[in-house]
């Protein structure tokens, strides 16, 4: 038989498996019974989600706040440096401050007519509200005029105000140097003051989504089935979102935290509906009735679901052990995004599918059914003739829904495994080759947007006044007071001798005289590795003066400190997020050797997701395409964020496919029957799930945030690697390889692991016994109308009655 199933066997074997799990928990019977009790109050369901989506819209509406979304690198020695400065130099350089850059366009900024326009400019900064100073760039004792005489920087210190108003006063700024530029200067305002609400969704991002619906559409064949999975995504994130943004009323969040959560929560709410609708179409297709199949689609792939969201969410939650709270704070937020998406599909999906019914079938589809009903009624002389007709509709509606195409390739791969697995690593390995240039950076200086005023103020400060002159070290000196203070003209002396010193300020002592700080400007820029290596060079000479502790900090120093601790962390990282990861894997499959083989493809999709953002934002492909500022490194977090949400993702297909290659083998099929059989009821639908997740990480990669961009295009190319190159060619490369290896698994550990029946065996075992009564005479099936019960015995009473007999 062409699927590999023995009835025989199968059938010994769900008695068997269904006897062996009764008295432990089964996630299947209970998800079979939470489909079909959502299913059957879906009204209750339905006004419990939009009533928390009120709450919700009225709580973030009322009360979201927004940080910086600033680094905080704690335990390093720039992060410690910094802290004592803020501490005891409340003089130092504030953060709410902007820089006002005017250039004289003919003669210098201090001739007397020059002059006398800045003046009057500062003049009106200094009476706006909320300004606490404003510098004098012209002011002999501490002038700030580059070089040439032609460009002055004056500093405008705000105090701490709300965001509205921030926002008011950096605009007023920003309205004087317009009244600069009317009068023949060029004139730019640096720095930000408000920290403004994210542009959670934008055009690009739209169309993403609807290039999600077109796939669910060309995969379904029916609008109907489409547009159920959209509106479940849709409130899912919706939900998702807003608790995040409510959440910030208690703790501000970044501003790209919710647009991660976006993403993230979108693209699995499809895929996760994608799966539970496919397999509620299949049952329907086998002449299950709608609440039968609703409970059965729960009970099996909303198992997968909840499996392959349970790596995602450890992944996400795992990102806090990093110890940065910014990437903490991330990861929380998908985490509960994609949560809030996994208790949408199992609860208020299952109520959409009551209400389509078999209009989520396509009209071929139902037509098909019509006629396999037709067929089966002139099959119902015995009981076993029943049984047999069954199994040959459902085989049938198998070998009409599998594409013909992804069939051949399976047996294709399995045919050949050793060249299907290298073809495989070979093509990913090249991928990665842009990883081995990976360069990291805390942030990009000058801000996101290219053609803003604050990149423009940014750019004409380093060409006047040099690269490094707005991005300068901090030096911290500490010691004893009565040392420390002789002592700090050496120190000087010593910095400004070091290579690539620019200049340094002089020694700014604090109040009680212990500790005194120096700014260090560096003859490069920030981004350059020679500034790098200046940190490094200053801090081998931290002891060289006796009696004095130095320690140096600034943007430079501590995105060198943050990227060491990402990679000291991302070791803990990997072994406590994928071992547990594994150890869930384990249980699901009984396998040792299918996660490791599941975690080994994550490591090639990895390096191909990383080697994309390398090459377009770091080396610059695609500039006519990405909006996002590239050219340079890229943001430190960047590969841990990434690492953590594609392994996520990684499972989640290594989940859905293998667990119907597993659902196959427990059911009696060979090693390579299993894989085939497997492969060709899930490989469609993880084709369309990858082709949803491209499309709505290829919205987001067009944002012009670095930090968004960037993430979003890793996750692009690394799903499409992983779903088209590992899922469906190194992974049944190599299980066919392995054979009957692949699912060998101690005997002390299966004795020892908790069965969860996600292959739904108890359902199976609950409907063969009702099958098999005394008093139970077999009922063939119905030629009933799509909205009615077509197999009698074949429905959610099933369950509940096996229940029954054993209290």
């Amino acid at each position: 038989m062409e699927s590999g199933f023995s009835r025989s066997p199968t059938t010994r074997l769900a008695r068997r498996s269904g006897a062996a799990l009764s008295e432990r928990f089964l996630m299947a019977r209970l998800l079979y019974r939470l489909g079909a009790f959502s299913a059957r109050h879906r009204i209750a369901f339905l006004i419990g989600w939009l009533v928390a989506l009120g709450v919700l819209v009225v709580t973030a509406l009322t009360g979201m706040r927004f940080s910086d979304g600033s680094f905080d690198v704690q335990g390093t020695e720039s992060s410690r440096a910094l802290t004592t400065v803020q501490e005891d130099f409340p003089s130092g350089p504030s953060d709410s401050s902007l820089q006002l850059v005017t250039r004289a366009e003919a003669g210098a900024i201090s001739d007397p007519a020059h002059a006398q326009d800045l003046q009057t400019a500062l003049q009106q900064i200094r009476d706006l509200p909320h300004v606490t100073s404003v510098s004098d760039p012209l002011d002999p004792t501490n002038p700030r005029v580059s070089g040439d005489g032609s460009t002055a920087v004056a500093t405008v210190t705000v105090e701490e105000v709300s965001e509205h108003e921030a926002d008011r006063v950096h605009q007023s700024v920003v309205d004087v140097a317009k009244t600069l530029r009317a009068d023949g200067f060029d004139a730019e305002v640096g720095g930000t003051l408000a920290n403004p609400i994210p542009q959670i969704l934008g055009p690009t991002e739209i169309v993403g989504a609807l290039l999600a619906f077109g796939v669910l559409v060309l995969t379904f064949g029916s609008l109907v089935a489409a547009g159920a999975n959209m509106a479940g995504a849709l409130l899912g994130v919706g939900v998702g979102i807003l608790g995040v943004l409510a959440a910030s009323v208690v703790h501000p969040i970044g501003s790209t935290t919710p647009i991660l959560a976006v993403m993230l929560g979108l693209a699995v709410g499809i895929d996760y509906c994608l799966f539970v609708i496919a397999r509620f179409r299949s049952e329907l297709l086998a002449g299950r009735d709608v609440l039968d199949a609703i409970g059965r689609a729960t009970g099996t792939a909303g198992s997968s679901v909840v499996f392959a969201a349970a790596t995602v969410i450890i992944a996400l939650a795992g990102l806090s052990l990093v110890g940065i709270s910014f990437i903490t704070e991330m990861g929380l937020a998908a985490a509960f995004a994609v949560l809030v998406a996994v208790l949408m599909t199992l609860t208020f999906l299952p109520g959409l599918l009551a209400g389509m019914g078999h209009r989520a079938l396509s009209r071929r589809d139902r037509r098909r059914l019509e006629a396999g009903r037709a067929y089966a009624q002139q099959e119902e002389h015995t009981h076993d003739s029943h049984d047999e007709s069954h199994q040959t509709a459902r085989e049938a509606a198998h070998r009409a829904s599998t594409p013909g195409f992804l069939r051949s390739w399976v047996l294709l791969v399995t045919r050949r495994p050793i060249v299907s697995a290298l073809s495989a690593i070979v093509v990913l390995l090249v991928a990665a080759v842009p990883v081995l240039s990976l360069s990291t950076t805390l942030n990009n200086p000058g801000g996101e947007d290219p053609d803003s005023t604050q990149r423009a103020a940014y750019d004409l400060i380093a060409k006047e006044f040099g690269a490094g002159f707005q991005d300068p070290l901090v030096v911290l000196a500490e010691g004893d007071a009565a040392a420390l203070t002789p002592s700090l003209p050496q120190v000087q002396k010593l910095i400004a001798g070091v290579e690539g010193v620019a200049s340094v300020t002089p020694a700014l002592p604090s109040a009680d005289g212990a500790a005194a700080l120096l700014q260090v400007v560096p003859t490069t820029g920030p981004l350059d590795e020679r500034t790098r290596e200046l940190v490094l060079d200053l801090r081998e000479h931290a002891a060289d003066v006796p009696g004095v502790r130095l320690s140096v900090t600034g943007a430079t120093a501590l995105g060198l400190d943050s990227d060491q601790q990402l990679r000291d962390a991302l070791a803990t990282y990997l072994v406590v997020v994928v071992g547990l990861a594994l150890l869930l894997l384990i249980v699901m499959f009984r396998s040792i050797l299918v996660p490791v083989i599941a975690t080994l493809g994550f490591l090639l999709s990895l390096g191909a997701g990383i080697g994309a953002a390398v090459a377009v934002f770091q080396w610059g492909w695609l500039d006519a395409v990405i909006p996002a500022p590239q050219g340079n490194p890229l943001l430190s977090l960047l590969p841990i964020i990434l690492t953590g949400i594609l392994f996520g993702l990684a499972m989640d297909y290594q989940v859905f496919l293998v667990s119907r290659m597993h659902e196959a083998h427990v059911r009696g099929a060979s090693p390579r029957q299993a894989i085939i059989d497997g492969f060709s009821r899930s490989a469609p639908v993880v084709v369309a799930a990858a082709s949803i997740m491209a499309a709505v990480f290829g919205g987001f990669a067009l944002s012009h945030s670095s930090l968004v961009a960037s993430i979003a295009l890793g996750l692009a190319v690394g799903v499409i690697a992983d779903a088209f190159l590992v899922r469906m060619i190194f992974v049944p490369a190599t299980l066919a390889l392995l054979g009957r290896t692949a699912w060998w698994m101690p005997r002390w550990l299966e004795r020892v692991l908790p069965h969860l029946d996600t292959e739904g065996l108890s359902l199976e075992d609950a409907e063969h016994r009702l099958d098999h009564r005394p008093d139970q005479h077999p009922v063939a099936p119905q030629a009933t109308p799509p909205s009615s019960p077509s197999l009698a015995p074949r429905g959610p009473a099933a369950s509940e009655q096996l229940d029954s007999q054993r209290e």
